[in-house]
């Protein structure tokens, strides 16, 4: 299989080393209709929940799929407030493995009493253009509205790659608030290279 590597960059910070940022809210309240669009060009895909992931796979999964969007909250934590997160049991952490090889990941937060949270969605660069996407967020869909929930929600934001937005309201989310905000850049924090231990 050849590499393939998102055309996406993050923008480069303003003079005082801060960022801009728009982030819109959306959720679902009820299933929506299947949307037709193209397959994935991978036969053997694979889904398979992480029970109590290691932290190394889970940073490995998280800073690989969010490093070109600047995710940063989980970097900043140490391993033990991550760990904490990772071992509720409310936390659901799914790997999409593309010929065994791990190719995204979709991390629901069904803590919520009514609702479910896509927390975190995306895939590996090397993935990005095969349409995979679609196909994996209609699978963590389904699997969320499996619990019976009220809503689904999700959020996105400008640092994010340019066709989420587009994915998340073909597959059935409304938008319902939108807000801009003014971040450091977190590649310059210390953690961005070197995620905290302790």
């Amino acid at each position: 299989m050849t590499d393939r590597q998102t055309e996406y960059t993050a923008p480069a910070p303003k003079a005082d080393g801060t960022l801009e940022v728009t982030f819109t809210y959306l959720e679902m309240r009820k299933p929506a209709d299947p949307v037709p669009y193209q397959g994935p060009t991978i036969d053997n895909l694979t889904v398979l929940r992480a029970v109590e992931p290691t932290i190394s796979f889970y940073r490995y999964l998280y800073n690989h799929v969010g490093g070109p969007c600047l995710w940063y909250e989980r970097r900043a934590l140490s391993d033990g407030q991550l760990k904490t997160i990772l071992i509720d049991p409310g936390v659901h952490v799914y790997v999409l493995y593309a010929n065994g090889v791990p190719a995204g990941y979709a991390e629901l937060d069904t803590r919520g009493k009514n609702d479910i949270e896509v927390a975190y969605f995306g895939l590996l660069p090397e993935f990005i253009g095969r349409k995979l996407g679609p196909w994996f967020l209609n699978w963590t869909l389904q699997r969320a509205w499996s619990r019976n929930p009220a809503r689904l929600w999700v959020n996105t934001c400008t640092l994010d790659h340019p066709a989420a937005l587009t994915v998340y309201r073909q597959a059935g989310f409304t938008p319902f608030r939108e807000e801009t905000a003014t971040i450091r850049d977190p590649r310059q924090e210390p953690f961005w290279q070197s995620s905290p231990h302790t």
